[in-house]
């Protein structure tokens, strides 16, 4: 499985924000310019994570954006799946529930793709937002 950069981008703005609107909503041109990628790119990656209610915006001369929800209460797979989809690594009915295949009955690999899924899965929604701020203070000390 690999990551779009919707997905990697959504993630570093999300700790960005994080780390910095602790008191203040952040604008999009701070976290543009602290993690490189451009304002448009974020508008539109931004958009998507308050539509699924992981960030939101305030207007004029102090506005910006936030988080909606206390980074401990957002996990990895919350941020993830809203940009991507699901994590799944393959289109087969074992992992995509209510999906249909002909060979399910008879497929060795079933149990592989289960396996990696689950794995993906249970790491992404056991790491909150703030497990990332947390490790990576940790890493700076």
């Amino acid at each position: 499985m690999k990551l779009s950069t919707r997905g990697r981008y959504g993630l570093r703005a999300m700790v960005d924000l994080v780390i910095n609107s602790k008191e203040n909503n952040i604008s999009l041109k701070s976290i543009s310019k602290r993690q490189g990628i451009s304002v448009n790119y974020l508008e539109q990656i931004i958009s998507i994570l308050k539509k699924a209610g992981y960030v939101k915006s305030a207007r004029g001369a102090k506005g910006g954006y936030s988080l909606a929800k206390s980074p401990k209460d957002i996990s990895v797979g919350d941020v993830l799946r809203a940009l991507e989809g699901n994590l799944n690594p393959v289109d087969c009915a074992l992992v995509n529930e209510g999906k249909q295949c002909d060979e399910a009955d008879f497929c060795i690999t079933k149990v592989v793709w289960k396996k990696i899924s689950d794995s993906i899965n249970d790491v992404v929604n056991n790491m909150s937002l703030q497990d990332l701020v947390d490790g990576h203070d940790d890493c700076e000390k």
